[in-house]
């Protein structure tokens, strides 16, 4: 075994018996240590100083009670977590996420990943995530105010515009970035708006922040598309999920002339083949709140089906695939489903939705696959925009802010590319993504000193 190979093993190894039952920050940590063997070869030096090691291991973890009363005067108890993982580029920057499945693990691994997403953006931002085991569906407006109250009551001493600057995620929408920030606000007696973004439009929000990940993943796609000299107008499309990255990613799809067939929610999908109607999606997830499964029941020829997009047979026209839900949503034997149903696109609109596996197969496959870290930087990218228009107390136009996000996604399909092809994996922009994203943490973590 080549030293480089030896080392790299040696690393996942100490990080593997470190980090004892984190499956998802072990599989985040192996995908981009898969593509490192390149950068080694070519540059030994990164072997030096434990650069691997050190950015491998979180600056920073916090665990915190969160105590919280419901309608019926009930105590809850539930677990706050902020993950500060590297601020080699800036200040730390991610989203929260509040859903019962979080665990220490679950944001380590979106953290880790935003470490590099955040990279690729060419951006001034450091990685970070956090969360809670909160549950916010069924609960009541008050409710929700009061646990995200006791959210930032102990999470404001740890967030700043100069330190870690939180967004939204999963269950974390601007209804609760509002009451997170009305609390910072209240206890800091501060108007420090860079402190958070998603905000509100009126109140120091960008515009085209809850578009941008959706945008941003078919910008990639087309990129990608228009690379191997065609482009997304007629495509036929299947897209997981439908909050708002999906939402967004159906419009962007559909202005971009190409057709979605399909999305879904935890209880199924609908699979409509004359097209899914947006206006009505929207009602039925935004308006109604309800399942997904009433807007078959409001469309003639759509049809509602259990479990995941991917698990259908029936998708053989579809030739772009964008996973837009949550983690590992598309296993092997999805991934071999849609290979042989002649999907020829898969671009990942949520964080790692895709196993290690499905993605070995659409490599080996040849498939054109765009990993998250590249695809969905969208979201960060126009918080960051966020960020400067609070700085300078301004506020941008949506054209102004979607031309900012159209050339921020194409910098990054270049970067991915062109990487790719400098060490010796054209079209692989797994390899780009990863190595175009370690080697600017690495070079600023180097230029720093080991701290």
């Amino acid at each position: 075994m080549s030293p480089h190979h030896t080392h790299i093993s040696q690393v996942h190894e100490q990080i593997i018996a470190r980090n004892p039952g984190e499956r998802e920050f072990h599989q985040a940590v192996e995908e981009v240590f898969e593509s490192l063997h390149l950068v080694l070869e070519k540059h030994p030096e990164y072997m030096d100083g434990s650069v691997l090691e050190r950015m491998c291991e979180p600056e920073r973890q916090i665990i915190f009670r969160v105590p919280w009363t419901d309608d019926g005067g009930t105590v809850h108890i539930n677990r706050g977590f902020r993950v500060q993982f590297n601020s080699a580029l800036g200040p730390y920057k991610g989203g929260l996420r509040f859903h019962p499945d979080v665990l220490l693990g679950t944001v380590k691994f979106l953290s880790f990943e935003q470490v590099f997403k955040n990279s690729l953006t060419g951006l001034p931002i450091g990685g970070g995530k956090g969360g809670s085991d909160f549950d916010p569906k069924g609960r009541s407006e008050g409710e929700i105010m009061r646990f995200c109250q006791s959210f930032m009551t102990e999470a404001y001493r740890h967030i700043g515009d100069k330190v870690d600057v939180p967004a939204g995620d999963i269950g974390v929408g601007r209804r609760e970035i509002g009451y997170l920030f009305g609390q910072h606000k209240r206890i800091t007696n501060r108007y420090e708006a860079g402190a958070i973004t998603g905000k509100g439009t009126t109140w120091g929000g960008s515009l085209l922040r809850p578009e941008a990940t959706g945008y941003g993943t078919v910008y990639f796609t087309e990129h990608m598309l228009r690379a191997a000299g065609e482009g997304m107008d007629g495509r036929r499309v299947a897209v997981s999920g439908s909050g708002n990255v999906a939402l967004h990613a159906i419009e962007k799809v559909q202005e971009l002339g190409g057709t979605v067939i399909a999305a879904s929610d935890s209880a199924g999908h609908v699979h409509d083949p004359e097209g899914i109607d947006l206006e009505l999606l929207r009602e039925v997830k935004e308006v109604r709140r309800e399942r997904i499964s009433a807007y078959a029941e409001a469309r003639p020829h759509a049809r509602h089906h259990s479990g995941a997009v991917w698990t259908r047979g029936d998708l053989e026209d579809v030739e772009v695939a964008l996973p837009c839900a949550t983690q590992n949503e598309i296993d092997a034997d999805a991934a071999r489903r849609l290979v042989s149903n002649g999907v020829r696109v898969v671009a990942e609109g949520a964080n790692m939705p895709c196993t290690p596996q499905a993605v070995q197969i659409f490599r080996e496959n040849r498939l054109l696959f765009a990993p998250g870290k590249a695809a969905n930087a969208g979201g960060v990218a126009v918080s960051a925009l966020e960020m400067q228009q609070n700085a300078s107390r301004d506020s941008w136009t949506a054209e102004y802010t979607d031309e900012r996000l159209a050339g921020t996604m194409e910098h990054i399909h270049t970067l991915c590319a062109e990487t790719a092809k400098e060490y010796g994996v054209p079209g692989d922009y797994v390899a780009g993504a990863n190595i175009a994203g370690f080697l600017r943490v690495a070079d600023a973590m180097i230029a720093q000193g080991v701290i």
